[in-house]
């Protein structure tokens, strides 16, 4: 599992690539802990590598989402293709998150 985070003027830019399972969470989220409390910028999630996503994976980003709006901030995710998709319809995510 591949995540970069790109600090912008005023967003941040997450890419993440490959697997988002229970064996790379903890990375991930190691990773992207920063995100849990934004500062008042957006963060845009860039999914268009994302193969897989575990329920742990979900749960960092609700955290990031957390984070976000509570600072003010939101968070989109995009490119997400249909596999992923078809999981944040399954867990009612797709109301959560802001999709383009």
């Amino acid at each position: 599992m591949k995540t970069n985070i790109e600090q912008l003027e005023d967003k941040y830019l997450v890419t993440l690539e490959g697997e988002l399972d229970t064996a790379a969470a903890a990375d991930v989220e190691k990773t992207l802990q920063p995100l849990y409390s934004t500062s008042g910028k957006d963060v845009i999630i860039d999914c268009e590598g994302l193969e897989y996503i575990a329920s742990s994976g979900l749960r960092i980003l609700i955290s990031i989402l957390k984070g976000a709006k509570a600072g003010g901030s939101k968070v989109v995710l995009r490119n997400m293709n249909e596999d992923i998709k078809s999981v944040f319809k399954l867990t009612g995510f797709i109301n959560i998150f802001e999709i383009e």
